[in-house]
């Protein structure tokens, strides 16, 4: 097998679809204080459903609210939009994203969210980080836009002129062999289930789905760490990359019980954390059970993917595993204490 293995990259897909939208906003076709509706009118009437109890039943039932205001692009690159994901709890609003059977067999991404549209918002826009289909939302925004699909803004504007020739949504004949395989999965003797990456789905999904390589995500990163350049080619403005990588996430934002189960990735300052536009950030050297640095940003992948760049040591790590969902804790944790262990002085 000649070439570095290729690993379904899941969540980490978040971050590139959110440089992209910052590279639109940079050239003026995007504002982060305007409405989606501005970009998706389908938005434009979404409402917010409250679970109430009805008196004579005593069951809990979703009344429909009006938002006190619309969500924003910044509500969605920082998880405050009132968008939720349906497999994280079992609340009414919950519920409905499972019977709308999103992201069904053929459906591409204007489909998928113009179904996102007619259900109803967790929570009030602003109000609640809520880890969701944001992403996804903002992978339209950028197709709407820029008038290209998806997977090709970002292989024309980011993958291809950072070298990153292994990351894409989905795998060439060449590069199958070189796919990873997930870890059996000790509790059940199975491998966790995994999309065919041989396919080129027709579902770009911005939350999650392109395949890399540590290398090839390796490039992203040092891009970053440079400030939005790398190997002479030009992405961000360093002041927008500084700007997207401090906490966005005002005093006071509640963090959504379907994030509990995070553990130390969850964006609340009692773990020293907030979130930025599109990453994970460090904002206390202590409080969180994994060591980093003040200033950091990162994020990981439902399949163990996971990396992080440490400005202030000059610092990029990037762990490619693919291990069913309720390991990958133990492997962040272990890959963060050899590297910060490492250091001399």
């Amino acid at each position: 097998m000649k070439g570095d293995a290729i690993f379904r990259i899941a969540s980490m897909t978040k971050p590139l679809v959110s440089v992209a939208v910052m590279m639109l906003v940079e050239e003026g076709k995007l504002q982060l204080v305007s409405p989606v509706s501005a970009f998706l009118p389908e938005f434009k009437g979404v409402k917010v459903g409250v679970e109430k109890v009805n008196d004579g039943a005593g069951k809990p039932e979703l009344v429909l609210e009006p938002p006190r205001r619309e969500m924003t692009i910044h509500d969605l690159l920082r998880h405050t939009s009132g968008l939720t994901y349906g497999q994280f709890g079992d609340s009414l609003v919950k519920q409905e994203y499972r019977s709308a059977n999103i992201g069904a067999p053929g459906e591409n991404l204007a489909v998928v969210i113009s179904k996102l549209s007619q259900l109803p918002l967790a929570y009030q826009p602003g109000t609640t980080f809520e880890y969701s289909m944001s992403t996804d939302v903002l992978g339209r925004v950028v197709e709407v836009v820029s008038g290209m699909e998806l997977d090709r803004f970002i292989a024309e504007r980011i993958t291809k002129p950072l070298g990153m020739s292994d990351t894409g949504f989905y795998l060439s004949a060449e590069q199958i062999s070189r796919a990873a395989e997930p870890q059996v999965d000790a509790a059940t003797g199975k491998r966790p289930p995994m999309r065919d990456v041989s396919v080129r789905p027709s579902w770009m999904s911005g939350g999650g789905g392109m395949v890399s390589t540590a290398p090839d995500y390796a490039r992203f990163c040092l891009m970053l760490l440079n400030g939005g350049e790398f190997d002479g080619a030009h992405f961000l403005s360093p002041r927008t990359v500084a700007y997207m990588t401090s906490d966005h996430l005002p005093p006071g934002t509640a963090i959504s019980q379907a994030v509990q189960g995070f553990g130390s990735l969850i964006p609340s300052p009692a773990l020293g954390q907030g979130f930025g536009l599109g990453f994970a950030v460090r904002t206390d050297v202590g409080r969180n059970p994994m060591p980093g640095s003040v200033g950091e940003f990162y994020w990981t992948g439902a399949s163990g993917t996971t990396f992080w760049v440490d400005p202030k040591e000059s610092l990029i790590a990037v762990m490619m595993v693919q291990v069913p969902i309720n390991q990958g804790a133990y492997y962040r944790s272990l890959i963060r204490n050899m590297v910060y262990q490492a250091f001399a002085k």
